[in-house]
């Protein structure tokens, strides 16, 4: 009875992760076959004609603080509280095997699609290929193992209902960043999130087999 109650969350994970794996090979696929032109310029217009330079400056901030230096040091302090001050190593564990993980998935499949930036209006200059964001995989994936490790840790529906608000809030803002300004088309964002939430929840999937198979007591 106890098994079959502790095997259904495992289930539920693989199979949300093959549902965002399949719905992430449907965007790979319009992108590769230029069948979603359309809905990247509909929402681009739409998030660029709110351009504002109050709107640019706090854009600017969440690109900023979504990759490079500043989450360098987000993700190593966050592994300093994990292990020094909670010696929670497992933890460390899989929050560094998504981060990394989710960093070697983006580098591969952005080698492989090969799609060029948006190259029109962009309010900053950067390189490399477009699809998928690398900004907003790595707050997905962040973010979300974040919100996973303090779950438990938070008492109360209110203190939960923060912690996920503020993660989506990362989240969502770091990706609509990309495309305030300039650099990204929402398709790369959204393909990002699909693939993100893949590699999270196998990870979660991974991360929950390896606690129960720990906690199976020595005969």
């Amino acid at each position: 009875m106890n098994s079959t109650k502790q095997s259904r969350p495992s289930f539920v994970l693989l199979y949300t992760s093959v549902i965002y794996a399949c719905l992430f090979g449907l965007i790979a696929i319009a992108v590769g076959n230029l069948k979603i032109e359309q809905f990247d310029h509909v929402i681009i217009s739409y998030v660029q004609g709110m351009e504002s330079p109050t709107l640019t400056t706090v854009m600017k901030f969440f690109t900023w603080i979504g990759g490079g230096l500043p989450v360098i040091v987000i993700i190593i302090l966050t592994m300093v509280v994990l292990f020094v001050f909670l010696r929670h190593r497992k933890e460390l564990i899989f929050l560094v095997t998504v981060v990394i993980g989710s960093a070697l998935i983006n580098m591969v499949l952005k080698h492989l699609f090969s799609r060029s930036r948006p190259d029109f209006h962009r309010l900053i200059e950067v390189g490399g290929y477009s699809f998928p964001s690398g900004h907003s995989m790595s707050a997905f994936s962040f973010y979300g193992a974040l919100a996973y490790l303090l779950w438990r840790h938070i008492p109360g529906s209110l203190g939960r209902v923060i912690l996920i608000v503020l993660s989506s809030m990362f989240i969502l803002f770091i990706g609509l960043s990309r495309i305030y300004l300039g650099v990204h088309y929402p398709s790369d964002v959204l393909g990002a999130y699909l693939v993100s939430s893949c590699w999270l929840s196998c990870s979660i999937w991974g991360h929950q087999r390896l606690m129960e198979h720990s906690n199976i007591p020595h005969i």
